[in-house]
């Protein structure tokens, strides 16, 4: 498919809307992402994005949705070209023309602890155990732990520094002393496999100058899942879904958890309350505490 807006190298609208991006340091998968989004909407014009106008935007979308184009996936086009036009056109107007769709979110997959610890014993090596073990015991995005470098791991603070979160934000997560203990034997492993340096990648790819890849994590979990007899459907982000609902059950505050996740929002951390089963099991319900009904004695003979 021709993206007009891809397909030239030149072009100073696609540069500009690559400076922009750069700027608020998003990640490489978001400016491939963005790119890829507004291209669609080049494509569907068969024009420049730039000379769009609000009836255009209006048929756009409603094209899509009569293509049956799934709602999140609406909803992230509708994010970049939101962007686009407010920020690289300086066309806010644009913007607004363009309808994000409500829809329901469905409840995150959460492992056990006795699922995690499975998992992470499934793994083929001790990379791709500590990678995610990572995921796990920091609460990272798939995105983060793959662009950890090793001088990102600050025993002494025990933290972890995240330099581009979701959004480009910086954070720090983390890091317990078991990890710890895991991510150093993990560098002793790769020092002598000769594919860690300490200016270099916390987790190589197969060539170590570049980081693992978010598809080989993926498959990683996928294969260790089905290793360790898990039958419920995983990815990397189920270990993130986990730690948070994890930490919520075992009574840390919710706005912790918040800071620990980089949420932006509270609302986005309090949605793994539905799924805290745990926390749900130890509230006492105020119809016990009025106290009008008690056990029934059973009589010796039942």
């Amino acid at each position: 498919m021709s993206h007009i807006i891809l397909d030239a190298p030149v072009s100073l609208l696609r540069q500009r809307l690559i400076d922009d991006m750069n700027m608020r340091r998003f990640s490489r998968e978001t400016q491939r992402n963005y790119l890829r989004d507004i291209g669609r909407l080049a494509t569907f014009l068969g024009r420049s994005p730039d000379t769009a106008t609000a009836d255009d935007l209006r048929r756009f979308q409603i094209e899509q949705q009569e293509d049956g184009v799934p709602v999140p996936t609406m909803n992230s086009i509708v994010s970049a070209l939101r962007f686009f036009f407010t920020h690289t056109l300086d066309r806010p107007d644009l913007a607004r023309r363009l309808v994000r769709l409500a829809h329901p979110r469905r409840l995150p997959v959460v492992l056990s602890r006795d699922e995690v610890a499975r998992l992470l014993n499934a793994t083929t090596c001790l990379k791709h155990q500590a990678a995610l073990s990572v995921a796990y015991g920091a609460g990272l995005r798939v995105a983060e732990v793959s662009t950890l470098k090793v001088a990102d791991v600050d025993s002494e603070r025990m933290l972890l520094r995240v330099e581009r979160g979701k959004g480009g934000r910086y954070r720090n997560a983390m890091l317990s002393e078991d990890l710890l203990a895991l991510l150093r034997e993990w560098w002793k492993a790769g020092r002598q496999q000769g594919v860690m340096h300490r200016d270099g990648w916390l987790f190589p790819g197969q060539h170590a100058m570049k980081p693992i890849s978010t598809r080989q994590l993926y498959r990683v979990v996928v294969e260790a899942a089905q290793v360790a007899d898990i039958a419920k459907r995983v990815g990397p982000h189920t270990l993130r879904h986990s730690f948070a609902t994890h930490l919520l059950e075992d009574g840390t505050d919710i706005r912790i958890i918040q800071v620990l996740l980089g949420h932006a929002k509270l609302n986005s951390t309090a949605f793994y309350a539905k799924v805290a089963t745990k926390t749900v099991r130890t509230v006492t319900s105020p119809f016990d505490k009025l106290g009008l009904f008690k056990p029934r004695e059973s009589s010796p003979n039942g």
